[in-house]
Protein backbone atom coordinates (compact mmCIF):
# COMPACT_ATOMS: atom_id res chain seq x y z
CA UNK A 1 0.00 0.00 0.00
CA UNK A 2 2.05 3.57 -0.93
CA UNK A 3 2.32 5.91 1.51
CA UNK A 4 0.62 8.61 1.58
CA UNK A 5 -0.44 11.85 3.35
CA UNK A 6 -3.48 14.28 2.46
CA UNK A 7 -1.54 17.57 2.03
CA UNK A 8 1.43 17.30 -1.16
CA UNK A 9 4.37 19.59 -0.01
CA UNK A 10 8.23 18.90 0.70
CA UNK A 11 7.44 18.05 3.79
CA UNK A 12 7.97 14.03 4.64
CA UNK A 13 9.38 13.26 0.83
CA UNK A 14 11.40 10.15 0.60
CA UNK A 15 11.73 7.38 -1.89
CA UNK A 16 11.62 3.16 -2.26
CA UNK A 17 15.01 1.72 -2.30
CA UNK A 18 16.61 1.29 -5.56
CA UNK A 19 20.25 0.09 -6.32
CA UNK A 20 22.56 2.91 -7.10
CA UNK A 21 23.79 4.18 -10.46
CA UNK A 22 26.95 5.74 -11.92
CA UNK A 23 25.15 9.15 -11.98
CA UNK A 24 23.42 8.77 -8.91
CA UNK A 25 27.27 9.08 -7.09
CA UNK A 26 28.25 12.80 -6.03
CA UNK A 27 32.13 12.87 -6.43
CA UNK A 28 32.76 16.25 -4.18
CA UNK A 29 35.24 19.18 -5.78
CA UNK A 30 37.88 18.81 -3.22
CA UNK A 31 38.92 22.39 -3.06
CA UNK A 32 35.22 23.66 -2.94
CA UNK A 33 35.01 21.23 0.00
CA UNK A 34 37.69 23.27 1.85
CA UNK A 35 36.49 26.41 1.05
CA UNK A 36 32.76 25.08 3.10
CA UNK A 37 34.21 24.03 5.76
CA UNK A 38 36.33 26.77 6.25
CA UNK A 39 32.96 29.50 5.39
CA UNK A 40 31.14 27.62 7.41
CA UNK A 41 33.78 27.17 10.74
CA UNK A 42 34.75 31.44 10.14
CA UNK A 43 30.81 32.22 11.58
CA UNK A 44 30.97 29.93 14.60
CA UNK A 45 34.21 31.62 15.41
CA UNK A 46 32.94 34.60 14.97
CA UNK A 47 29.44 33.79 16.93
CA UNK A 48 31.62 32.23 19.70
CA UNK A 49 33.90 35.35 19.08
CA UNK A 50 31.50 37.65 20.61
CA UNK A 51 30.74 35.24 23.58
CA UNK A 52 34.30 35.25 25.05
CA UNK A 53 34.18 38.88 24.39
CA UNK A 54 31.40 39.78 26.07
CA UNK A 55 31.71 37.41 29.14
CA UNK A 56 35.22 38.27 29.76
CA UNK A 57 34.41 42.13 29.18
CA UNK A 58 31.01 41.74 31.46
CA UNK A 59 32.19 44.35 34.49
CA UNK A 60 33.57 46.76 32.01
CA UNK A 61 30.41 46.70 29.65
CA UNK A 62 28.14 47.00 32.69
CA UNK A 63 30.09 50.51 33.56
CA UNK A 64 29.80 51.46 29.89
CA UNK A 65 26.37 50.72 29.07
CA UNK A 66 24.12 50.79 32.70
CA UNK A 67 24.19 53.98 35.13
CA UNK A 68 26.74 53.82 37.95
CA UNK A 69 25.87 52.98 41.88
CA UNK A 70 25.75 49.34 42.42
CA UNK A 71 28.24 47.21 40.23
CA UNK A 72 26.55 43.85 40.96
CA UNK A 73 23.53 45.76 39.34
CA UNK A 74 25.68 46.84 36.35
CA UNK A 75 26.80 43.01 35.62
CA UNK A 76 23.17 41.54 36.12
CA UNK A 77 22.13 43.76 33.51
CA UNK A 78 25.21 43.30 31.17
CA UNK A 79 24.30 39.44 31.61
CA UNK A 80 20.19 40.16 30.96
CA UNK A 81 21.11 41.79 27.61
CA UNK A 82 23.40 38.77 26.83
CA UNK A 83 21.16 36.57 27.70
CA UNK A 84 17.88 37.88 25.35
CA UNK A 85 19.52 36.62 22.04
CA UNK A 86 18.81 33.36 23.24
CA UNK A 87 14.84 34.20 23.22
CA UNK A 88 15.10 35.08 19.78
CA UNK A 89 17.26 32.51 18.27
CA UNK A 90 14.20 30.36 17.79
CA UNK A 91 12.81 32.90 15.73
CA UNK A 92 15.88 33.15 13.48
CA UNK A 93 15.42 29.48 12.86
CA UNK A 94 11.81 29.78 12.03
CA UNK A 95 13.27 32.45 9.52
CA UNK A 96 16.04 31.37 8.01
CA UNK A 97 15.57 27.73 7.69
CA UNK A 98 12.62 27.13 5.54
CA UNK A 99 14.65 30.10 3.66
CA UNK A 100 17.54 28.24 3.48
CA UNK A 101 15.34 24.59 2.33
CA UNK A 102 13.70 26.66 -0.75
CA UNK A 103 16.42 29.04 -1.69
CA UNK A 104 19.77 27.24 -0.75
CA UNK A 105 21.71 27.00 1.71
CA UNK A 106 24.54 29.39 0.55
CA UNK A 107 22.62 32.46 0.11
CA UNK A 108 21.09 32.44 3.22
CA UNK A 109 24.21 31.35 5.28
CA UNK A 110 25.75 34.92 3.34
CA UNK A 111 23.02 36.59 5.26
CA UNK A 112 23.34 35.53 8.16
CA UNK A 113 27.41 36.09 8.24
CA UNK A 114 26.35 39.71 7.14
CA UNK A 115 23.73 39.92 10.30
CA UNK A 116 25.68 38.64 12.48
CA UNK A 117 28.96 40.90 11.91
CA UNK A 118 26.58 43.75 11.74
CA UNK A 119 24.95 43.28 15.24
CA UNK A 120 28.53 42.82 16.93
CA UNK A 121 30.22 45.58 14.63
CA UNK A 122 27.37 47.98 15.89
CA UNK A 123 28.02 47.25 19.75
CA UNK A 124 31.17 48.89 19.74
CA UNK A 125 29.64 51.95 17.84
CA UNK A 126 27.33 52.47 20.41
CA UNK A 127 27.82 56.10 22.88
CA UNK A 128 28.02 55.38 26.19
CA UNK A 129 25.43 55.84 28.89
CA UNK A 130 27.32 58.73 29.87
CA UNK A 131 26.89 60.05 26.53
CA UNK A 132 23.17 59.23 25.21
CA UNK A 133 21.71 58.16 28.83
CA UNK A 134 19.07 55.26 28.70
CA UNK A 135 19.43 54.61 24.67
CA UNK A 136 22.75 53.18 25.58
CA UNK A 137 21.27 49.93 26.90
CA UNK A 138 18.66 50.02 24.78
CA UNK A 139 20.68 50.42 21.23
CA UNK A 140 23.06 47.41 23.30
CA UNK A 141 19.56 45.22 23.71
CA UNK A 142 18.74 45.78 19.73
CA UNK A 143 22.63 44.67 19.20
CA UNK A 144 21.79 41.94 20.54
CA UNK A 145 18.44 40.63 19.02
CA UNK A 146 19.94 40.79 15.40
CA UNK A 147 22.87 38.92 17.13
CA UNK A 148 19.96 36.18 18.58
CA UNK A 149 18.12 36.52 15.53
CA UNK A 150 20.79 36.06 12.80
CA UNK A 151 22.86 32.89 15.13
CA UNK A 152 19.55 31.08 14.68
CA UNK A 153 19.91 30.25 11.50
CA UNK A 154 23.61 29.80 11.67
CA UNK A 155 24.66 26.94 13.26
CA UNK A 156 22.03 24.55 11.27
CA UNK A 157 22.94 25.95 8.31
CA UNK A 158 26.55 25.81 8.67
CA UNK A 159 26.56 22.16 10.05
CA UNK A 160 23.71 21.49 6.82
CA UNK A 161 26.26 22.92 4.57
CA UNK A 162 29.16 20.82 5.30
CA UNK A 163 27.11 17.98 5.82
CA UNK A 164 25.78 17.93 2.49
CA UNK A 165 29.21 18.81 1.26
CA UNK A 166 31.04 16.35 2.66
CA UNK A 167 31.93 12.90 1.03
CA UNK A 168 29.84 10.04 3.04
CA UNK A 169 33.72 8.24 4.69
CA UNK A 170 35.01 12.23 5.72
CA UNK A 171 31.66 13.93 7.47
CA UNK A 172 32.49 13.37 10.65
CA UNK A 173 36.20 14.82 10.21
CA UNK A 174 34.84 17.71 8.25
CA UNK A 175 32.07 18.46 10.23
CA UNK A 176 33.93 18.43 13.41
CA UNK A 177 35.74 21.88 12.16
CA UNK A 178 32.29 23.45 12.46
CA UNK A 179 33.18 23.04 16.58
CA UNK A 180 37.28 23.59 16.25
CA UNK A 181 35.39 27.26 14.98
CA UNK A 182 33.65 27.49 17.73
CA UNK A 183 36.42 26.82 20.48
CA UNK A 184 39.15 29.13 18.26
CA UNK A 185 36.50 32.00 18.47
CA UNK A 186 36.24 31.63 22.42
CA UNK A 187 39.80 31.65 22.82
CA UNK A 188 40.57 34.47 20.20
CA UNK A 189 38.12 36.64 22.32
CA UNK A 190 39.00 35.60 25.72
CA UNK A 191 42.49 36.17 24.40
CA UNK A 192 41.64 39.82 22.95
CA UNK A 193 40.24 40.90 26.04
CA UNK A 194 43.31 39.55 28.41
CA UNK A 195 45.99 41.05 26.16
CA UNK A 196 43.82 44.88 26.18
CA UNK A 197 43.11 44.63 29.78
CA UNK A 198 47.07 43.77 30.42
CA UNK A 199 47.95 46.53 27.95
CA UNK A 200 45.30 49.38 28.49
CA UNK A 201 44.79 51.21 31.72
CA UNK A 202 41.21 50.96 33.21
CA UNK A 203 40.27 54.37 31.83
CA UNK A 204 41.51 53.44 28.59
CA UNK A 205 39.30 50.43 28.88
CA UNK A 206 36.22 52.45 29.73
CA UNK A 207 37.22 54.66 27.23
CA UNK A 208 37.84 53.12 24.08
CA UNK A 209 39.64 50.21 24.45
CA UNK A 210 36.39 48.11 24.98
CA UNK A 211 35.44 48.99 21.79
CA UNK A 212 38.40 47.12 19.85
CA UNK A 213 37.31 43.59 20.00
CA UNK A 214 33.68 44.43 18.52
CA UNK A 215 35.02 46.51 16.14
CA UNK A 216 36.96 43.34 14.56
CA UNK A 217 34.07 41.92 13.69
CA UNK A 218 33.56 44.59 10.40
CA UNK A 219 36.55 42.82 8.55
CA UNK A 220 35.96 39.10 10.02
CA UNK A 221 31.98 39.48 8.28
CA UNK A 222 34.09 40.87 5.03
CA UNK A 223 36.28 38.39 4.98
CA UNK A 224 33.34 35.59 6.03
CA UNK A 225 30.88 36.89 3.34
CA UNK A 226 33.60 36.70 1.00
CA UNK A 227 34.09 32.88 1.26
CA UNK A 228 30.56 32.33 1.41
CA UNK A 229 29.98 34.37 -1.68
CA UNK A 230 32.62 31.94 -3.40
CA UNK A 231 31.05 28.73 -3.10
CA UNK A 232 28.60 26.94 -4.67
CA UNK A 233 25.08 25.79 -3.70
CA UNK A 234 25.60 22.27 -1.89
CA UNK A 235 25.34 19.15 -3.93
CA UNK A 236 22.96 17.50 -1.98
CA UNK A 237 20.64 20.32 -2.49
CA UNK A 238 21.00 20.57 -5.65
CA UNK A 239 20.52 16.93 -6.50
CA UNK A 240 17.18 17.30 -4.86
CA UNK A 241 16.22 20.76 -6.68
CA UNK A 242 16.69 19.14 -9.96
CA UNK A 243 14.96 15.91 -9.41
CA UNK A 244 11.95 18.62 -8.86
CA UNK A 245 10.45 20.46 -11.87
CA UNK A 246 10.08 24.33 -11.74
CA UNK A 247 6.32 23.91 -10.65
CA UNK A 248 7.14 22.09 -7.50
CA UNK A 249 10.01 24.29 -6.51
CA UNK A 250 7.74 27.72 -6.66
CA UNK A 251 5.11 26.23 -4.25
CA UNK A 252 4.66 27.82 -1.16
CA UNK A 253 7.04 26.42 1.91
CA UNK A 254 4.88 23.85 4.07
CA UNK A 255 4.28 25.43 7.49
CA UNK A 256 5.61 25.05 10.83
CA UNK A 257 2.56 22.81 12.16
CA UNK A 258 3.43 20.47 9.24
CA UNK A 259 6.91 20.31 9.85
CA UNK A 260 6.28 19.20 13.31
CA UNK A 261 3.61 16.58 12.16
CA UNK A 262 5.58 14.42 9.75
CA UNK A 263 8.88 14.50 11.55
CA UNK A 264 8.09 14.81 15.37
CA UNK A 265 10.18 11.99 15.78
CA UNK A 266 13.66 13.45 14.79
CA UNK A 267 12.70 16.84 15.88
CA UNK A 268 12.51 15.27 19.34
CA UNK A 269 16.08 13.38 18.93
CA UNK A 270 17.44 16.27 17.68
CA UNK A 271 16.44 18.15 20.73
CA UNK A 272 17.79 15.20 23.09
CA UNK A 273 20.59 14.96 21.03
CA UNK A 274 21.20 18.92 21.54
CA UNK A 275 20.44 19.22 25.42
CA UNK A 276 23.23 16.92 26.45
CA UNK A 277 25.59 18.44 24.04
CA UNK A 278 25.00 22.30 24.93
CA UNK A 279 24.25 21.31 28.93
CA UNK A 280 27.87 20.39 28.66
CA UNK A 281 29.21 22.61 26.85
CA UNK A 282 27.67 25.85 28.99
CA UNK A 283 28.55 24.19 31.71
CA UNK A 284 32.05 23.40 31.20
CA UNK A 285 33.14 26.90 29.20
CA UNK A 286 30.49 29.53 30.76
CA UNK A 287 29.41 28.29 33.59
CA UNK A 288 32.99 26.38 35.32
CA UNK A 289 34.47 30.08 35.56
CA UNK A 290 32.30 31.94 37.77
CA UNK A 291 31.51 28.43 39.90
CA UNK A 292 35.22 28.24 40.87
CA UNK A 293 35.27 32.15 41.70
CA UNK A 294 31.79 32.39 42.92
CA UNK A 295 31.58 28.98 44.71
CA UNK A 296 34.76 27.86 45.68
CA UNK A 297 36.61 31.24 46.11
CA UNK A 298 39.49 30.35 43.27
CA UNK A 299 41.19 33.36 42.15
CA UNK A 300 39.16 34.67 39.04
CA UNK A 301 42.44 35.01 36.36
CA UNK A 302 43.40 31.46 37.47
CA UNK A 303 40.29 29.59 37.08
CA UNK A 304 39.72 31.24 33.93
CA UNK A 305 43.25 30.50 32.52
CA UNK A 306 42.26 26.63 33.19
CA UNK A 307 39.31 27.11 31.03
CA UNK A 308 41.23 28.38 28.50
CA UNK A 309 43.40 25.66 28.69
CA UNK A 310 40.95 23.08 28.55
CA UNK A 311 39.73 24.12 25.44
CA UNK A 312 42.78 24.91 23.73
CA UNK A 313 43.46 21.12 23.82
CA UNK A 314 40.19 20.13 22.99
CA UNK A 315 40.70 21.83 19.76
CA UNK A 316 42.91 19.16 18.41
CA UNK A 317 40.66 16.25 20.06
CA UNK A 318 38.11 17.79 19.10
CA UNK A 319 39.60 16.71 15.06
CA UNK A 320 40.91 13.56 16.50
CA UNK A 321 37.22 12.72 17.54
CA UNK A 322 35.45 13.80 13.95
CA UNK A 323 38.26 11.11 12.75
CA UNK A 324 37.08 8.77 15.10
CA UNK A 325 33.30 9.04 14.33
CA UNK A 326 34.00 8.05 10.90
CA UNK A 327 36.02 4.93 12.05
CA UNK A 328 34.16 3.51 15.30
CA UNK A 329 30.83 5.47 14.27
CA UNK A 330 29.07 8.30 15.94
CA UNK A 331 27.18 5.90 18.43
CA UNK A 332 29.55 4.77 20.13
CA UNK A 333 31.23 8.11 20.43
CA UNK A 334 27.86 9.99 21.84
CA UNK A 335 27.07 7.38 23.51
CA UNK A 336 30.73 6.82 25.49
CA UNK A 337 30.58 10.59 25.83
CA UNK A 338 27.06 10.11 27.84
CA UNK A 339 28.35 7.31 30.02
CA UNK A 340 31.49 9.07 30.92
CA UNK A 341 29.29 12.06 32.50
CA UNK A 342 27.31 9.51 34.48
CA UNK A 343 30.17 7.85 35.77
CA UNK A 344 32.61 10.51 35.84
CA UNK A 345 30.80 13.85 37.02
CA UNK A 346 30.99 13.23 40.17
CA UNK A 347 34.44 11.96 40.72
CA UNK A 348 35.04 15.69 38.55
CA UNK A 349 33.53 18.24 40.32
CA UNK A 350 35.48 16.40 43.47
CA UNK A 351 38.44 17.35 42.09
CA UNK A 352 37.50 20.56 41.06
CA UNK A 353 36.63 21.43 44.67
CA UNK A 354 39.91 20.65 45.85
CA UNK A 355 41.31 23.86 45.24
CA UNK A 356 43.85 22.30 44.29
CA UNK A 357 45.14 23.68 40.42
CA UNK A 358 46.27 20.40 39.34
CA UNK A 359 43.34 18.33 40.46
CA UNK A 360 41.19 21.20 39.24
CA UNK A 361 43.09 20.44 36.30
CA UNK A 362 42.31 17.27 35.59
CA UNK A 363 38.82 16.95 36.76
CA UNK A 364 38.04 19.56 34.09
CA UNK A 365 39.98 18.19 31.21
CA UNK A 366 38.38 14.68 32.29
CA UNK A 367 34.83 17.27 31.47
CA UNK A 368 36.53 18.46 28.59
CA UNK A 369 37.03 15.30 26.63
CA UNK A 370 33.58 13.94 27.21
CA UNK A 371 32.51 17.39 25.43
CA UNK A 372 35.08 16.71 22.83
CA UNK A 373 32.65 13.62 21.80
CA UNK A 374 30.43 15.20 21.24
CA UNK A 375 31.59 18.07 19.94
CA UNK A 376 33.44 15.97 17.09
CA UNK A 377 30.59 14.40 16.30
CA UNK A 378 27.71 16.10 16.65
CA UNK A 379 28.38 18.28 13.67
CA UNK A 380 27.78 15.12 11.12
CA UNK A 381 25.16 13.26 13.72
CA UNK A 382 22.33 16.03 13.60
CA UNK A 383 21.95 17.13 9.85
CA UNK A 384 21.71 13.18 9.36
CA UNK A 385 18.05 13.10 11.18
CA UNK A 386 16.11 14.45 8.32
CA UNK A 387 15.74 14.17 4.92
CA UNK A 388 17.11 16.99 2.36
CA UNK A 389 14.28 18.81 2.05
CA UNK A 390 13.19 19.85 5.56
CA UNK A 391 17.21 19.40 6.96
CA UNK A 392 17.76 23.13 7.19
CA UNK A 393 14.35 23.85 8.77
CA UNK A 394 13.90 21.13 10.95
CA UNK A 395 17.61 21.42 12.46
CA UNK A 396 17.73 25.22 12.77
CA UNK A 397 14.55 24.96 14.48
CA UNK A 398 15.24 21.80 17.17
CA UNK A 399 18.42 23.18 17.50
CA UNK A 400 17.55 26.55 18.96
CA UNK A 401 14.88 25.87 21.17
CA UNK A 402 16.74 23.36 22.96
CA UNK A 403 19.82 25.72 23.47
CA UNK A 404 17.76 28.68 24.52
CA UNK A 405 15.35 26.19 26.77
CA UNK A 406 17.87 23.90 28.19
CA UNK A 407 21.85 25.40 26.85
CA UNK A 408 21.49 28.93 27.43
CA UNK A 409 19.75 28.34 30.75
CA UNK A 410 22.09 26.28 31.92
CA UNK A 411 24.51 28.44 33.92
CA UNK A 412 21.38 30.19 35.50
CA UNK A 413 19.57 27.21 36.73
CA UNK A 414 23.10 25.82 38.06
CA UNK A 415 23.89 28.84 39.92
CA UNK A 416 20.15 28.88 41.67
CA UNK A 417 20.32 25.49 42.62
CA UNK A 418 23.97 25.90 44.29
CA UNK A 419 22.53 28.71 46.24
CA UNK A 420 19.15 27.28 47.14
CA UNK A 421 20.69 23.36 48.09
CA UNK A 422 24.62 24.78 49.15
CA UNK A 423 25.55 21.50 47.66
CA UNK A 424 28.54 22.44 45.54
CA UNK A 425 28.09 18.88 43.93
CA UNK A 426 24.64 20.03 42.29
CA UNK A 427 26.89 21.05 38.74
CA UNK A 428 27.45 16.89 38.94
CA UNK A 429 23.85 15.91 39.07
CA UNK A 430 22.79 18.41 36.36
CA UNK A 431 25.70 16.81 33.80
CA UNK A 432 24.00 13.22 34.74
CA UNK A 433 20.86 14.11 34.04
CA UNK A 434 21.65 15.67 31.09
CA UNK A 435 23.49 12.39 30.05
CA UNK A 436 20.67 10.12 31.07
CA UNK A 437 18.58 12.03 28.43
CA UNK A 438 21.13 11.81 25.40
CA UNK A 439 22.05 7.95 26.29
CA UNK A 440 18.15 7.83 26.24
CA UNK A 441 17.72 9.67 23.12
CA UNK A 442 20.97 7.60 21.35
CA UNK A 443 18.93 4.13 21.67
CA UNK A 444 16.31 5.60 19.04
CA UNK A 445 19.21 7.38 16.48
CA UNK A 446 20.20 4.74 13.88
CA UNK A 447 24.05 4.93 13.10
CA UNK A 448 24.78 7.05 10.06
CA UNK A 449 28.86 7.35 10.11
CA UNK A 450 30.19 6.06 6.07
CA UNK A 451 26.18 6.07 4.89
CA UNK A 452 24.62 9.06 2.38
CA UNK A 453 22.87 11.82 4.30
CA UNK A 454 18.74 10.81 3.91
CA UNK A 455 17.53 12.78 0.78
CA UNK A 456 20.70 13.06 -0.95
CA UNK A 457 22.81 10.43 -2.85
CA UNK A 458 26.21 8.89 -2.08
CA UNK A 459 29.17 11.06 -2.24
CA UNK A 460 32.53 10.34 -2.57
CA UNK A 461 36.09 11.57 -2.55
CA UNK A 462 37.32 10.21 -6.31
CA UNK A 463 36.46 8.52 -9.08
CA UNK A 464 37.82 5.54 -7.72
CA UNK A 465 35.67 5.48 -4.65
CA UNK A 466 32.50 5.84 -6.81
CA UNK A 467 33.79 2.58 -8.76
CA UNK A 468 34.57 0.79 -5.42
CA UNK A 469 31.03 1.22 -4.09
CA UNK A 470 29.75 0.25 -7.07
CA UNK A 471 31.42 -2.82 -7.40
CA UNK A 472 30.60 -3.36 -3.05
CA UNK A 473 29.17 -7.38 -2.63
CA UNK A 474 26.11 -5.74 -1.51
CA UNK A 475 23.85 -3.64 -3.90
CA UNK A 476 24.04 0.27 -2.82
CA UNK A 477 20.36 1.88 -2.18
CA UNK A 478 18.97 5.32 -2.47
CA UNK A 479 16.09 6.22 -0.75
CA UNK A 480 15.36 10.10 -1.30
CA UNK A 481 15.33 12.72 -4.00
CA UNK A 482 17.66 11.54 -6.62
CA UNK A 483 17.61 12.35 -10.24
CA UNK A 484 15.71 9.72 -12.16
CA UNK A 485 13.67 8.37 -9.74
CA UNK A 486 9.69 7.69 -9.55
CA UNK A 487 7.72 11.13 -8.19
CA UNK A 488 8.40 11.38 -4.01
CA UNK A 489 6.18 9.53 -2.49
CA UNK A 490 5.40 11.02 1.14
CA UNK A 491 5.37 9.93 4.17
CA UNK A 492 2.15 9.97 6.58
CA UNK A 493 2.91 11.36 9.97
CA UNK A 494 2.88 8.42 12.06
CA UNK A 495 5.09 6.43 8.91
CA UNK A 496 8.51 8.76 9.11
CA UNK A 497 11.02 6.34 9.21
CA UNK A 498 13.03 6.35 12.25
Amino acid sequence: MPLHHPHRSHFGWFKRPRQVRLDDITIVDQPMVRRAVGAAALGNAMEWFDFGVYGYMAVTLGKVFFPEGNATAQLLATFAAFAVAFLVRPIGGVVFGPLGDRYGRQKVLAATMILMAAGTLSIGLIPSYERIGLWAPGLLLLARLVQGFSTGGEYGGAATFIAEYAPDRRRGLLGSWLEFGTLGGYIAGAGAVTVLTATLSEAQMLSWGWRVPFLIAGPLGLVGLYLRLKLEETPAFQAYADALDQRERNKPAGSLRELVAVHWRQLLKCVGLVLVFNVTDYMLLTYMPSYLTVTLGYPEAKGLLLILLVMAVMMPLNVAGGYLSDRLGRRPMIMGACAALLLLSVPCMLLVGSGRAPLVLMGLFALGVALACFTSSMPSTLPALFYTPVRYSALSIAFNVSVSLFGGTTPLVAAWLVERTGDPLVPAYYLMGAAAIGLFTMLFVRETANLPLRGSPPAVSTKQEARDLLAASEPVTVDAALPGNDLPVQASPEQEPA
